[in-house]
């Protein structure tokens, strides 16, 4: 049994104030929901605030949205994973499809990333998916495997264990439009069988692979209860506690 893994990614939204103002509320939300992992990354200005607030909580986990793979040095504007752990972040976003189409990351920079979080003990949730044009040109799937190999590059079966798979589709990030549960299925099992040819069956069968892509609380429980979705990865409905609550919920539910 994979544990759903939901995670709120804040992107360039929400002040140190903003911040504790919603994990007031958003506790208080929570407060019955067991059997869900949630992660918050919120923009780098208010993680410090954030661990503190967090106090070593073991029911919400402390995200990044992003980090250099070098340990230190002259990288301008850069954080390090040294960095993050020192303010207790457990998890970090990588790949993400912004960060692939306003900044240039390629496939080679986010292996290195990947490589470096595990080598930091952080777990990296790895962001995959295609555009629309690629789906439009039924290429989806070789896009996918194309980012997986390439992302995947020297991980261990052991490290695959600790990295979260995020398909996002990126025709349906922040455009109100959503996957089918049927084509975010038809996805989800295709990246699994792609994990699977490059480690091992019962691994790929540990990995959790979210969905991330317009989540919101109306399309939340038929997405998370998709038999290869195990989990989201939440951009705009996260912004608000009781919307990001509904999702979590959702994924708690049998």
């Amino acid at each position: 049994m994979r544990k759903k893994i939901i995670a709120a990614n804040w992107k360039m939204n929400m002040t140190v104030a903003e911040t504790e103002s919603f994990l007031e509320s958003f506790r208080l939300e929570i407060e019955d929901v067991t059997g869900v992992e949630i992660v918050i990354a919120p923009p780098f200005t208010a993680l410090a605030k954030l661990s503190e607030l967090l106090g070593g909580s073991q029911k919400i986990r402390l995200g990044a949205q992003n980090f250099y793979f070098e340990k230190s040095g002259a990288y301008t504007g850069e954080i390090s994973a040294t960095m993050l752990r020192e303010l207790f972040v457990k998890y970090v976003i990588v790949g993400h499809s912004e960060r692939r189409a306003i900044f240039g990351e390629t496939d080679a920079i986010i292996n290195q990333k990947v490589l470096a979080a595990h080598a930091s003990e952080l777990k990296p949730i790895l962001c995959v998916g295609e555009t629309l044009a690629e789906r439009e040109a039924g290429k989806e799937k070789q896009v996918l495997e194309t980012q997986l190999r390439g992302g995947l590059a020297g991980v261990t079966p052991g490290q695959l264990l600790d990295t979260v798979i995020a398909y996002e589709p990126v025709w349906a990030i922040g455009t109100g439009k959503t996957a089918t549960s049927a084509q975010a299925q038809d996805a989800h099992a295709h990246t699994r069988a792609v994990i699977a040819g490059l480690s091992d069956q019962a691994t790929a069968d540990k990995v959790r692979i979210q969905y991330g892509g317009s989540v919101k609380p109306a399309n939340a429980r038929e997405l998370l209860h998709q038999p290869d979705i195990d989990g989201a990865l939440v951009g705009g409905a996260s912004l608000e506690a009781r919307s990001f609550a509904e999702i979590i919920k959702a994924g708690g539910e049998e």
